[in-house]
């Protein structure tokens, strides 16, 4: 179940951890997104900042910024700038911060640029990892633009041609030029990686830009093939969570297999005096997501 009443065991988590996501900060003035919602590029950087200040006064073992760190309409000369300025920010936190590479980055520098700056680094270059904090849960970071339209040279093999929103309708509105794809190996990967948690008796939570479960998102903000992945997903039993950013508005679905699936309120659209950020406390048998302001507190029971 989830909810947002706060707690229902009191207990000691066995690890507590930040959250945050979309903060698409750009030196420009605000605006709005293409279906109307207000966008407040420069005061989403007081979100960060702010959100570094609280979760330092608290007993954190690591962040997981869930993507998009600056905008795509930050100016293309300053596009470097901006990302060293809010990977500043987070770097004011007292451990270490989980970054992805996603659209927005994507729209501002190359992978090859993106990786070492967000301190992603694996062999050849690869943008999806793992991590396990606590022998008990591991992490899963998948990379939602392993295939997609930007990102990759014109002639790559992950390089697939932007679709038009027009005459897509239903949950093929999902193939738009802003999302992306997992690619064959990276679900291969995926398959292993549950594989071994099975196999150790781990907990997994799976973190993906791009949300996974559509009745959690809107059909303009999936992954690609998120079934394909969900297929693999399914058939293991260590998967307790599915989280992501880019659906703006947020959103929450526990699918049929009882994983669930938990999309983080933006940064960037909190106005002046809000924020959208949170802490979640891990329990053996739950997940408590505490929110701050705009950012939903929320409760996932397993």
């Amino acid at each position: 179940m989830g909810h947002g009443n706060g707690p229902s065991h009191q207990n000691k988590p066995l690890l507590s951890f930040r959250v945050i996501s979309d903060v698409q900060y750009a030196d420009i003035p605000d605006s709005h997104s293409f279906l109307g919602v207000p966008r407040y590029y420069r005061h989403s950087l007081h979100v960060l900042q702010r959100a570094v200040k609280n979760w330092n006064h608290q007993n954190l073992k690591f962040a997981i910024n869930f993507g998009d760190i600056v905008d795509g309409f930050c100016p293309k000369d300053q596009s470097l700038t901006s990302v060293n300025k809010i990977i500043n920010e987070f770097r004011l936190f007292n451990g270490p911060t989980y970054h992805m590479i996603v659209n927005h980055c994507l729209y501002n520098l190359p992978p090859d640029k993106l990786l070492p700056l967000l301190n992603i680094r694996n062999p050849n270059s690869l943008a999806y990892y793992e991590f396990s904090p606590i022998p008990e849960f591991r992490f899963v970071v998948l990379d939602g633009y392993d295939v997609s339209a930007i990102g990759w040279p014109k002639d790559h093999p992950n390089t697939k041609k932007a679709n038009s929103p027009n005459g897509l309708i239903g949950r093929d509105r999902r193939f738009l030029m802003f999302n992306g794809a997992v690619g064959k190996e990276q679900i291969e990967w995926l398959d292993r990686v549950l594989g071994d948690a099975t196999k150790l008796d781990q907990k997994v939570v799976i973190g993906c830009h791009l949300p996974l479960d559509a009745d959690a998102s809107s059909n303009e903000a999936l992954l690609w093939n998120y079934n394909e992945v969900m297929d693999v997903v399914h058939l293991y039993s260590c998967v307790k969570a599915c989280l992501a950013g880019h659906d703006h508005k947020g959103g929450y679905s526990v699918d049929s297999h009882g994983v669930h699936h938990r999309i983080l309120e933006a940064a960037l659209e909190c106005p002046p005096g809000t924020e959208a950020f949170g802490r979640i406390d891990v329990f053996h048998d739950r997940w408590l997501l505490c929110g701050e302001d705009r950012l939903k507190t929320h409760e996932m029971v397993f």
